[in-house]
């Protein structure tokens, strides 16, 4: 696979702003691991072959172990997650399955996160959804070739 074009060099103003929003996601005080999750999830649901190498690679240097990180893609059946990644996950999925169904965001898969984080832990929670969809898209959209 080769990659159509790069973003970076060919919108530079719009890559920066992408990468503040990464500043702040990371600067808020939603936990890392949380982040990480959200971006790995979200990558598979969209099928960004480079997000999902990059995460994954870069949740492992973190210290992430492997049963956690081989069970994202099936985490309602796994173990390995708190009750607060669970219900990260969950609005993970919904807010990125936007079309697939009715409500796309149920209020009980609202409340669960709200249990478990405070308001502006879930606006960064929102932001690193919505920020992955969109980097997803990116990767997606151009082919980017996962780095080995």
């Amino acid at each position: 696979m080769t990659q159509r074009i790069d973003i970076a060099k060919l919108a530079p103003e719009a890559y920066r702003g992408f990468l503040a929003v990464e500043k702040y996601m990371h600067d808020s005080d939603l936990p890392g691991a949380t982040i990480e999750l959200v971006k790995l999830r979200a990558s598979q649901i969209n099928g960004c072959g480079y997000c999902v190498h990059m995460h994954s690679s870069d949740m492992k240097k973190a210290g992430e172990s492997d049963e956690r990180l081989w069970s994202v893609a099936a985490w309602r059946e796994a173990t390995v997650f708190t009750p607060a990644e669970r219900a990260a996950l969950a609005l993970t999925e919904d807010a990125t399955r936007l079309a697939d169904r009715g409500e796309a965001v149920p209020d009980e898969v609202w409340q669960q996160a709200a249990e478990h984080y405070d308001d502006r832990q879930l606006a960064a929670l929102v932001v690193s959804i919505a920020m992955i969809n969109a980097w997803n898209r990116v990767g997606v959209a151009t082919r980017m070739v996962p780095r080995t």
